[in-house]
């Protein structure tokens, strides 16, 4: 895991207490960060009340859209492994009034497990 896994696609995990610190502008009142993990530059941040998708952009990733996923918004969600030709893994969320479901694409499936499960977790 780490900085290397991150630039390959790999879900890395990221410390809960310094997303907690990054995101209080944003979080309300007595919400808590359980769960980060880092895909690429963009982060998923599980929260005692929501899915936090923070998709970092441009050259710099200094601009940064923040999507806020209610857990009682998520219909269904669903993982892909890898198979032998194909090395991505995805995951796929399903949200109420949307037909098309968020997708997220892993380098392997070594970390999306963890997503999923914490997904698992806070969704159901």
């Amino acid at each position: 895991m780490g900085l290397l896994d991150g630039l390959l696609g790999n879900a890395s995990e990221t410390d809960a207490q310094d997303m907690q610190l990054e995101l209080q502008q944003l979080l309300s009142p007595g919400e808590q960060v359980r769960n980060a993990y880092a895909v690429l530059r963009d982060l998923m941040v599980f929260t005692t009340k929501r899915l936090i998708m923070i998709d970092k952009q441009g050259v710099t990733g200094k601009k940064r859209e923040y999507l806020s996923l209610p857990y009682r918004s998520i219909e269904r969600f669903s993982m892909e492994t890898t198979g032998h030709f194909d090395l991505d893994a995805e995951l796929k969320i399903w949200v109420r009034g949307q037909t098309e479901p968020i997708s997220k694409t892993f380098r392997g499936d070594k970390n999306v497990y963890d997503v999923y499960r914490a997904l698992s977790e806070f969704a159901i």
